[in-house]
């Protein structure tokens, strides 16, 4: 289990907290055999064609609080991510019902050339100024970038100064893109600097749970409503009132492990706040699991049982008949570790066989310590092997040369852009953007109506195809897909 320090005032990287790699070919079932034998096998590219970046993570979090500004300390082209999150800021808030919806705060000090030489100290600190004048904000966050870090600017002696000036708290998030190869390493700089700065000591313990999640639907209520608990949704739509007692919950659920594992074990050490450690709810028998462990947990097993059977009873029919529509079909999947490992199980549970998987990073482990996390694993153990599972961090040419030699009749991806690909291959695709939309057992026919609306439409798809041309050349698709990825890639799977 990995100790949350929050004397530090930086999260230490997944590289050396978790041991997380992002390289990898081989089959699901070896991966998840390196990584309990303690050596899981990071396979280094020399050659990289794109990435995520640690800024952009830390930001996707911190920005969707209600009540706080967040100040970009980095070149403006950084602060290309203001107007998504915004937009996807914006028409959250109107989802979840939000009372008067609200613009983000998003500042950014512009660094420049003639920054790096002479630095941009004052630019920081008449930012955060003119952040605290114009929107008044509870919280000021202070996220770094690549170039504030080259250069050597002391953010945290200057949040805090500037803490004592305006009255509030000034946060420093150390979040510069080179810290960390593994992308999701933004998360947990975000998380660790809400524990720091904000969250306080619980003043009793009371009968709510957090849910952590990013900004999908509300689809848990039904279920802790029954059980007698009151839900919050956590980070985004947050204000910091709401953030500042999340230590008084009973128990912390998740939707994704990759974003929650710091934060999910943080309240934990720190304030007794019970990690729900199982899997997220995905699919039949990851629900049952995740079921089961909640009843363990809040100690009402009997009523979660009762609402196993009847689940069970009204979602089983309608599987077995998509099941024989899905009969013969192959899926190839595309997405963030944890979200991953869940359609692979939502498309087995739907009698789909998994052709292939190109996952952007793998955490051995999570920030507890606990096996019974490890979602692969129990993809794996339930579903069977996958036979070409690669560790991709959005490496857009694997993925496009991967396809052009699968055999899949669906690509089903987590993030933007992936499915284009697909599409110029002639491939369906679908992306899930809601990623709760899919969770629990009407999730998975939820999930099922949408895949089979993606295959009913392959005639679109191919025509398409025959008038897009791919950026890559003949010679690249007639390659191993990890011509350029070093150590045990395995070629022989292709």
């Amino acid at each position: 289990m990995t100790k949350i320090n929050l004397e530090q005032s930086e999260v230490e990287v997944r590289e050396k907290r978790l041991g997380s790699i992002t390289g990898f070919n081989g089959t699901a079932k070896e991966l998840i055999s390196y990584c309990q034998d303690g050596k899981p096998k990071e396979c280094n590219r020399n050659f990289s064609q794109c990435t995520g970046c640690n800024a952009s993570t830390a930001f996707c979090q911190l920005a969707m609080i209600r009540d706080i500004a967040v100040v970009n300390h980095a070149p403006v082209g950084c602060a290309g991510e203001f107007y998504n999150y915004n937009f996807i800021f914006r028409v959250g808030q109107k989802q979840r019902g939000v009372d008067n919806p609200i613009h983000g705060r998003y500042f950014n000090t512009n660094i420049q050339e003639r920054d790096t030489v002479f630095g941009a100290s004052d630019k920081l600190i008449e930012t955060i100024r003119e952040a605290y004048r114009r929107v008044n904000p509870k919280v000021i966050f202070v996220t770094t970038s690549c170039a504030s870090g080259i250069i050597g600017e002391d953010v945290e002696q200057i949040s805090q100064t500037l803490s004592e000036e305006l009255g509030i708290p000034v946060i420093y998030c150390s979040c510069e893109g080179f810290r960390s190869r593994i992308w999701t390493t933004g998360f947990d700089a975000a998380y660790h600097s809400i524990l720091r700065g904000i969250v306080k000591e619980p003043r009793k313990r009371v009968k709510r749970i957090n849910v952590i999640n990013f900004w999908g639907s509300h689809v848990f209520d039904k279920l802790f409503k029954r059980l007698g608990y009151e839900l919050q949704y956590i980070i985004p739509f947050s204000k910091v009132e709401d953030l500042e007692y999340i230590s008084e919950a009973t128990a912390t659920i998740q939707i994704c492990s990759t974003l929650s594992t710091y934060l999910a074990a943080g309240l934990e050490q720190l304030y007794g706040v019970i990690e729900i450690k199982s899997p997220p709810a995905f699919g039949i028998n990851g629900t049952d699991i995740w079921m089961r462990e909640i009843g363990r947990v809040l100690d009402c097993g009997d009523e979660i049982e009762k609402i196993i059977q009847e689940q069970h009873e009204k979602v089983r029919p309608e599987i077995e008949k998509y099941r024989e529509k899905f009969k013969g079909k192959k899926a190839y999947v595309t997405a963030g570790a944890a979200h991953g490992h869940a359609l692979m199980a939502l498309l087995k549970d739907l009698g789909f066989e998994v052709e292939g998987a190109a996952i952007f990073h793998h955490d051995p482990i999570y920030d507890n310590g606990d096996k019974t996390s490890d979602a692969l694993a129990q993809m794996v153990e339930y579903h069977g092997d996958v036979k070409n599972y690669s560790v991709c961090n959005k490496q857009i040419y694997e993925l496009v040369n991967s396809l052009n030699k699968s055999k899949a009749d669906v690509i089903i991806a987590r993030h933007m852009g992936m499915t284009t690909c697909a599409a110029k291959l002639g491939i369906p695709s679908l992306l899930v953007t809601d990623e709760q939309f899919i969770i629990g057992y009407e999730g998975i026919l939820k999930f099922a109506s949408r895949v089979f609306d993606a295959l009913d439409k392959d005639e679109f798809i191919i025509n398409y195809s025959k008038h897009c041309k791919l950026p890559y050349s003949k010679w690249w698709l007639e390659q191993n897909p990890f011509l350029f990825l070093g150590g045990n890639n395995h070629v022989e799977n292709y």
